[in-house]
């Protein structure tokens, strides 16, 4: 059986740093799957209006993952979708309800490939100022536990190449399917 056919529609929720490839790998997912790819960044861009930047400066962060979770709860009604998610979506414990409608693939990447990819971009609010990579690494530090919640993780290296990473992930859903299956048959040989 095929695995789109085992997912049943369901969705797939990628989540980690900034950086971490979440959107281009997404994408690819996506394609592999024949679902439909959204970027909750960039939705919430289109509803507001604003770049994410902007609505940093204009309206904080609170109201930025409002919107955030918004973007979220409408996209976890749907089906057959990936969605590359915010960096700290996680954050939210309310995020986690909808992220629980599906499988959750953290994209784990080693922190000085982050600093690599992340080095002279002006449009992460949450790395201005002079010492970002500090930033960055506190961030991760303080977001890792939240990570590791997730169904799946992918330890992502500096090298991979995007379909590679996508094939893995279908590669290790594969397997989680499985396992959830075989424990299922097993709790009911028990009862």
């Amino acid at each position: 059986m095929a695995l789109t056919d085992r997912l049943n529609g369901i969705n797939l929720y990628l989540i980690g740093m900034m950086g971490a490839g979440k959107s281009s790998t997404g994408a690819a997912l996506a394609q592999m799957l024949g679902y439909q790819f959204f970027d909750t960044d960039a939705v919430v861009e289109a509803a507001a209006r604003q770049s994410i930047p902007d609505i940093f400066a204009s309206q904080g962060e609170t109201a930025f993952r409002q919107l955030e979770t918004e973007v979220l709860a409408e996209l976890a009604a749907y089906r057959r979708l990936v969605i590359a998610t915010g960096g700290g979506i996680v954050t939210q414990q309310q995020n986690w309800s909808y992220l629980h409608h599906g499988i959750v693939v953290w994209l784990d990447v080693p922190t000085a490939v982050l600093q690599g990819r992340l080095a002279g971009e002006a449009g992460r609010p949450l790395l201005q100022g002079q010492d970002w990579d500090t930033k960055l690494t506190t961030l991760l530090a303080q977001r890792q536990h939240l990570y590791a919640q997730a169904d799946v993780r992918v330890t992502v290296g500096a090298g991979d190449a995007v379909e590679a990473i996508a094939a893995r992930i279908l590669d290790l859903v594969a397997e989680r399917i499985s396992s959830e299956a075989n424990s299922e048959t097993d709790s009911a040989v028990l009862n």
